[in-house]
């Protein structure tokens, strides 16, 4: 996952974005970069199921256990 965060630079998914996520009403939103790498562990590691995905990554983000996908998900 490191060699793609690498390789890709995520920020283009701002602009893609940038219309549809309002700054002043609601509830802050999750970073567009980071729901789009949630989804590429998902479909890259063969999880079906976003809340597998996202226990996975709380498992991953325990103290000392440092696992990759977490690296590429906050980088």
């Amino acid at each position: 996952m490191r060699d793609i965060d690498r390789a890709i630079d995520f920020s283009f998914i701002y602009d893609e974005v940038k219309d549809l996520y309002c700054e002043n009403i609601g509830r802050p939103s999750i970073d567009p970069v980071v729901l789009f790498k949630i989804v590429l562990i998902q479909y890259t590691f063969g999880i079906r199921s976003m809340r597998q995905t996202i226990k996975d990554i709380d498992v991953n983000v325990a103290p000392g256990n440092v696992h990759d996908s977490v690296m590429f998900i906050t980088m």
